[in-house]
Order: C-alpha cells, then sequence, then structure tokens
C-alpha cells in the first residue's frame, strides 16, 4: 500500500469560494464593459446649432473631442488585446503557475483600467484600454479550466453556468454603474473605482499558495525536486501527440527556449485542428456569435424602427440580461441532469439554438410589440442556455493540458469570425434593403446554421479526455500536487 498525503489547503478556502471569486473577478471584467458603454462614462461630443449655441461635451468623447470612429477605435483597442494576448497566456500556462498567470494579468488590468481614469488624451486612453484587454486574456483563458477542475462531477455544467451568468450580469450593472459614477462624480472616478475593487483579487494571486491545474506540472513548487525526483519533458512526435523524457533538476530549471515555446504551441494548434468535435463546436459557436454580437448592437435600433418603440434601449436591454441570466444558469443545469456528455452537449445546443431561432424568427413577424416581446423573450432565453453547454465540450473534447490553449481559441475564433464582423455586415445588408423587418430576419436565420452545425456534432465518435494523462507527466512524488481542491483527503493505492 503506498500512501500519498496532499499538502493543506488553508483552511477558509474551498472550492465553493473558489468559484465565488471568480465569479467575483468575472463580474467586475463585464462592469468595465458594460461602463465604459455607458452614456454617463462614454458621453458624447460636444454639439453646435445652426444658430450658433455650442452644449459642452461630456464623458471621454467630450473630454478628448473624439468623432464616432475614435470612440468606436477605443472599444476595438481592448479586443485587440484580449486577442493577442489570449494564445500567450494559454502557451505560458504550460511553464509557468497558471494561479500565477492569472495574478498577473489581474494585475496589468487594474493598473490600465486604473490607467483609463488618469489618462490624458485619445491615445493614452486606447493604449490603456489594449493593456484591459492584456490582463483579461490571462482570466479569459485559465478560469473556466480551475472551475472545471474544481465542481462536482454532476454539478460541471451548472457551475460553469454560474460563472457565465455574470457576462449579462456585468454588463447591465456596468450601465448603472457608469451612469451613476459618471453623473454622480466624473467618468474618470468609474474606472478608479474599478481598479482599487480588482485590487485585492489580484494581490491574491500572488501572495496565496498556487492552485495546481490538473494535467499540469511546474517547477515553481515551494517544495523543491530532489535529485531522484525528476519532471517529464513533452516532445513532439509526428502524430501531434508528445513523448516524455525525465530530465534532472538542473534541466527542469532553465527556463524553455522561445523556438521551443513556438513549436509546442503550433503542435498544441495541431492537435486542436485536427479534432473533429473540437472545430464542428467552434463553427457552431462562431455562427451563434455572429447573431449575439450583431443583437446586442443593433436590436435597440431595429426595435426602435420596426416597433416604434421609445425606450428601444431599455426594453431590449433588459430582456437580454433577464434572459441571460436565467438562460445561461437553465442550460447548466439542464445538461447536468441530462447527464454532462459531450454527446448530450451537442444535443441540448441543435435543440436550445432551433428552437430559440423558430421563436426569434417568430418574433420579428408579427406587427404587435406585445406579442414580439414575448416571442422574442422565450427565443432570448432559449439561445442563452448553450454558454455553459458550449464551453463545457471546450473543455472537455481535449486533454487537460490543452484546456486553457482551448479556450483561448475559442475566444479567438468567435469574435474575429463571429461579433465582430457581424454588425458591420448588418450594417451593410440595411443600406441596400433599407428594412429592419427584413434584415433582422435574415440574421436570426443564422441560428439555425448554428443548430445545424452542432446537430453533426451529436454524431461525431467524442470521447471525454477530462481524465486523460497528460502529455507532461507529473512524477509519482509530486502527482499529489495537481489533484483539484474536492480531494482534500488522504487516499491510498
Amino acid at each position: 500500500m503506498v500512501s500519498s498525503t496532499l499538502a493543506p489547503q488553508p483552511s477558509w478556502f474551498t472550492a465553493k469560494r473558489l468559484l465565488a471569486i471568480f465569479c467575483i473577478i468575472n463580474l467586475l471584467n463585464y462592469v468595465d464593459r458594460g461602463a465604459i458603454a455607458s452614456n454617463g462614462v462614454n458621453g458624447k461630443h460636444s454639439e453646435c446649432t445652426k444658430s450658433g449655441t455650442c452644449s459642452s461635451g461630456s464623458g471621454i468623447q467630450g473630454d478628448f473631442d473624439l468623432n464616432n470612429f475614435q470612440d468606436g477605435v477605443i472599444s476595438s483597442a481592448f479586443m485587440v488585446g484580449l486577442l493577442l494576448a489570449s494564445p500567450i497566456f494559454a502557451s505560458l500556462a504550460k511553464s509557468v503557475n497558471p494561479f500565477r498567470l492569472i495574478g498577473v494579468g489581474l494585475t496589468v488590468w487594474t493598473f490600465a483600467t486604473a490607467g483609463c481614469g488618469l489618462s490624458i488624451n485619445f491615445w493614452s486612453i486606447t493604449i490603456c484600454r489594449m493593456m484591459v484587454g492584456v490582463g483579461e486574456a490571462s482570466f479569459i483563458s485559465l478560469a473556466a479550466p480551475f472551475i472545471d477542475d474544481n465542481a462536482p462531477v454532476d454539478q460541471k455544467t451548472a457551475w460553469l453556468g454560474i460563472f457565465y451568468m455574470c457576462i449579462p450580469t456585468g454588463i447591465a450593472v456596468g450601465y448603472v454603474y457608469g451612469g451613476l459614477v459618471g453623473s454622480l462624480l466624473n467618468w474618470r472616478w468609474a474606472f478608479g473605482i474599478e481598479a482599487l475593487l480588482m485590487l485585492p483579487f489580484a494581490i491574491l494571486g500572488f501572495v496565496m499558495k498556487p492552485l495546481q491545474l490538473k494535467g499540469f506540472s511546474h517547477t515553481g513548487s515551494k517544495r523543491p525536486l530532489t535529485s531522484m525526483q525528476t519532471e517529464a519533458v513533452a516532445s513532439p512526435c509526428q502524430d501531434g501527440s508528445f513523448q516524455t523524457r525525465n530530465d534532472s533538476m538542473d534541466d527542469s530549471k532553465s527556463a524553455p527556449g522561445i523556438l521551443n515555446q513556438l513549436t509546442r504551441f503550433w503542435m498544441d494548434m495541431k492537435v486542436l485542428l485536427l479534432d473533429k468535435v473540437y472545430i464542428v463546436n467552434i463553427l457552431g459557436y462562431i455562427a451563434y456569435n455572429f447573431v449575439i454580437g450583431a443583437y446586442s448592437y443593433w436590436g435597440p435600433k431595429a426595435g426602435y424602427n420596426i416597433y416604434h418603440m421609445n425606450n428601444a434601449d431599455l426594453m431590449f436591454g433588459g430582456i437580454t440580461i433577464i434572459c441571460g441570466i436565467f438562460g445561461t444558469l437553465a442550460g447548466g443545469f439542464a445538461l447536468d441532469r441530462m447527464t454532462n456528455t459531450i454527446s448530450n452537449a451537442f444535443k441540448l445546443l441543435a435543440v436550445a439554438t432551433f428552437f430559440g431561432a423558430i421563436f426569434c424568427f417568430a418574433a420579428f413577424c408579427f406587427k404587435s410589440l406585445y406579442v414580439y416581446i414575448a416571442l422574442f423573450a422565450i427565443g432570448e432565453l432559449l439561445v442563452f442556455a448553450t454558454q455553459a453547454p458550449v464551453n463545457y465540450v471546450c473543455l472537455h473534447c481535449v486533454k487537460p493540458s490543452m484546456r486553457p490553449l482551448s479556450m483561448a481559441m475559442s475566444t479567438v475564433s468567435i469574435h474575429i469570425f463571429g461579433d465582430v464582423p457581424s454588425s458591420p455586415l448588418v450594417g451593410v445588408l440595411q443600406d441596400h434593403i433599407n428594412n429592419w423587418r427584413v434584415t433582422a430576419l435574415i440574421l436570426t436565420s443564422v441560428l439555425f446554421l448554428a443548430s445545424g452545425i452542432w446537430f453533426i456534432g451529436i454524431f461525431l465518435h467524442s470521447v471525454d479526455r477530462f481524465n486523460e494523462e497528460n502529455e507532461l507527466q507529473v512524477s509519482v512524488t509530486d502527482r499529489s500536487n495537481t489533484i483539484p481542491l474536492l480531494g482534500e483527503t488522504t487516499q491510498s493505492l
């Protein structure tokens, strides 16, 4: 009988507290996104009437005298930082403890957000917004794998649903928060307060004993390796897998060269691109996000023009927020009830998106505002039920060590090919046909494409790789360090 005793965790630290911490961080990330889009923070530029009377501008746009193009660049700068840094943090997770990487990212986010409040012109705030995206990239890539590791087996998708529920909630709170702070204090205070709220979590990422992510072994452990202990180093094989070799402690301490890091990254990318389950899942997610992104941008304007809503922003935003929260939670709990497997996830994705598309499509066919609201709310509730299942597939169709890269490339793909091009393309379509109802119907039809792609996934041979050994094998002595937080008792083999 060989026994191994797990290193004791801090008495206050549990898996549920980890989920709560990550949810608060995720909430703050999206509060920032909502705040910068709010009228109180974003503001408006100065305007002059024909009579010569001019009104002073407000917010970022007014203080820096930005035109609409420059105002849009500020938003895009955040996305550039996020998309460029996500794969980098995912690759670094193989050589640096992922929990420490989250701490680094949150620190960058904190200082960059504070910098937004101290910015002096268009270029300074643009650079700061780009760095905010860089800081968030580490959390986006690594938080979901940590939650997946520590969630109870029969509640994994529910926990992911709770985590992703913070997206619509955070954006909604950000709108209100930005408006209040902008009107009561000044738009600069909004960023300063956000930075202060995030600072404790950035510090926590450094001072607390780092957590191990399943499938990884790092040399940064408090207990050093002895001369008899070895750590496996991955070398790529022709089939895209990795063959391990044991190196001494001196070799394990040496930092991997840039060439080795790039080689590993491209080998991992090859594995992802050859994984049919992953590709089908991401293609469906891109089509889905294409519609959701355009809805969020053009929805209020389409609602105003089709149904002559005086409060289109509030009406459309309220429906999206409420349905986003309840739909995301419902999707996670539903998959757990069905038994959380990849095949069941695809079934839920295909069915929920198909019926959601039917209700959303039908909503735009009716002339009655009240019928539209009822049908569209049901449709969005079903559509948002996909958030937890689609990310569950991203996490479980790859080996544990591939999860950060899987999440990072998912984020990159759905933005580059999904919501980023959808808004201008829908604008071009509307300019061409000049009919918002027809434009909305054509856009909603893309949801049927997403449902069809995910339907194909049901028939693919899928294997849940969550419990597969990682290519970076952990030595027998150190293997206990990689066991999730839920296993906090002594185990015997």
